[in-house]
């Protein structure tokens, strides 16, 4: 699963220090369960450094093989973070090897980007930085829809250039498919900035197959941004298996499920209505959580063969999918990144990833991924029961004339 030799286990086992003794409690029954979490590295505050971290290819950019999204800091979760303090999360992961960083212009909006520019740009030459474009705002900074117009997309890369204090984006994703506009035209901006030297590479997010392909046609796409974790398996259908024979790497977002995934969030969390999207989801609701927490019960068994966290299984299982996929969970915590990153050093078995299919196969999940009105944004065939097979995706087709 991990491809840099360095990363070995005689290295892991030098940096041990204890084992630690966790009991999980299942909230719906009181009882606590035992738990070990992974032995090899038990002390989860390790500073790791960059140069310990395996390195895996998003197409043709190499970045670390976990990555960090920074988000949740300021955008979609409470509390939200200044500007000051999401940057110092940002440089906590950098220290401990992490150098593959996403954000957005509507994470804020605008104010995450500067939160990364404030933390990476003394170190620009070190960390692959990945944002996105596709939204559009009016004069008083308000979302007002989707917006992939060729000269809208080079007006909002000017300003992610300034707020990321940088001349280039490594890996520049349209964020959502725009329903009005060819996604050839939108390519053939990528290529006139990628000459430019503004940005490396260009991905999509929430795009299936159809548009993918077409994309990929015209310029090869680095990589595919999907909601993707143990309990989000919508790319798998067309998706996922696109991107393996195109060559193209994948980064599932929300990789722990907005957090469910790592057994810490019970029908006692609360959720701010406001600031927090979880207040709003259906698998956050009490009756859906009674019948999810079946999922992390599953994880939990596996982490106790593998000495880990569920929320490291969840990212183990992920990383033992496909070898060119990177996770970006995101925290304003930075002892969670010390966990996250240890997921790099659980192996699953052909028995325990047996034992995962089958078990989330039987148990399922309770209550859809998102809302209906971000539904309405993602492609065809991004969706589970959904394909793209067939049609040309939501993107329209070019012009005759183009």
């Amino acid at each position: 699963m991990l491809e840099n030799k360095d990363w070995t286990r005689r290295t892991f086992l030098k940096t041990s220090a204890s084992v630690m003794a966790l009991q999980l409690v299942n909230p719906f029954t009181g009882f606590a369960q035992n738990f070990s979490p992974l032995r090899e590295n038990s002390n989860m505050n390790s500073n790791l450094k960059s140069s310990a971290l395996p390195t895996r290819r998003l197409g043709s950019l190499e970045v670390s093989a976990m990555g960090f999204g920074c988000m949740s800091m300021q955008h979609g979760y409470a509390p939200r973070l200044s500007n000051e303090e999401t940057a110092k999360v940002i440089r906590a992961a950098y220290d401990k090897g992490v150098t593959f960083f996403d954000t957005a212009i509507n994470y804020g909006p605008f104010i995450n980007e500067e939160s990364v520019g404030l933390a990476l740009s003394p170190i620009r030459d070190k960390v692959v930085i990945a944002t996105k474009f596709g939204y559009g705002y009016d004069e008083n900074g308000k979302n007002i829809g989707l917006n992939s117009h060729p000269e809208y997309i080079r007006k909002m890369t000017e300003g992610s250039l300034k707020r990321l204090k940088t001349d280039y984006i490594d890996l520049y994703y349209q964020h959502r498919v725009d329903p009005t506009v060819p996604i050839e035209d939108v390519v053939g901006v990528m290529q006139d900035l990628i000459k430019e030297g503004k940005v490396l590479h260009y991905g999509l997010s929430e795009a299936g197959e159809a548009t993918i392909r077409r994309a990929h046609a015209v310029h090869p796409v680095t990589a595919v941004q999907n909601e993707y974790s143990f309990w989000t398996r919508d790319p798998e259908h067309e998706v996922l298996p696109a991107c393996q024979e195109l060559g193209i790497g994948f980064v599932p977002w929300s990789p722990l499920g907005s957090g469910y995934l790592t057994g810490t969030i019970t029908i006692n969390t609360p959720f701010d209505d406001k600031l927090d999207l979880r207040a709003h989801r259906a698998r956050f609701t009490v009756e859906a959580q009674k019948h999810n927490w079946k999922l992390i019960g599953l994880l939990q068994q596996i982490g106790q063969r593998t000495y880990a966290t569920p929320g490291q299984v969840a990212l183990a299982w992920l990383l033992a999918k496909y070898p060119s996929l990177v996770p970006i969970p995101g925290t304003s915590n930075p002892k969670h990144i010390d966990e996250n990153i240890n997921a790099l050093k659980v192996t699953l078995s052909a028995e325990d990833m047996d034992e995962l299919e089958k078990g989330f196969a039987t148990i399922k999940v309770e209550g859809p991924r998102t809302t209906e009105a971000l539904f309405l944004n993602h492609d065809i065939g991004a969706n589970l029961g959904e394909s793209s097979k067939g049609t040309h995706g939501k993107s329209p087709l070019p012009s005759k004339g183009n």
